[in-house]
């Protein structure tokens, strides 16, 4: 009975893990890829790299990243670009708009965040490597 928690505590975070991942990488990454050519060049330029930078950086973040969280390798690491991504598009890009606009990237943010403290639990490709 004593790792009951711990085996709820993997499950929360292999769902944490997948939900947000794919909710990334569909609404926000593989739209990205599918709309390359007439974004590229005319993409927002919040850190003054760019457009054609942010936007690869963008997209780095939004589709290969979310591969490795669904699958739980290098968990940590593939959060970064996600937590800065949020930090740019909450604080950055949308700045200035009401909260309502930046409530979703919060989420986005603390669900990362949350991933990034945690690891990716025990049903993770981090766990099977012991990385």
């Amino acid at each position: 009975m004593k790792n009951y928690p711990l085996k709820f505590t993997d499950l929360s975070l292999l769902i944490l893990r997948i939900s947000f991942a794919v909710l990334m990488f569909l609404n926000h990454g593989w739209p990205k890829v599918l709309n390359f050519e007439k974004a590229f060049s005319k993409f927002p330029d919040p850190l003054g790299i760019s457009s054609e930078i942010s936007y690869s950086l963008a997209i780095f973040a939004e589709v290969f990243c979310p591969v490795l969280l669904v699958f739980g390798l290098f968990t940590r690491f593939a959060s970064i670009p996600l937590i800065m991504t949020m930090i740019v598009a909450i604080f950055i890009v949308h700045g200035s708009d009401p909260f309502a606009k930046q409530e979703l990237g919060l989420v986005y943010l603390f669900a990362f965040l949350v991933l990034f403290i945690s690891g990716p639990g025990k049903y993770s490709l981090d766990s099977r490597l012991k990385i």
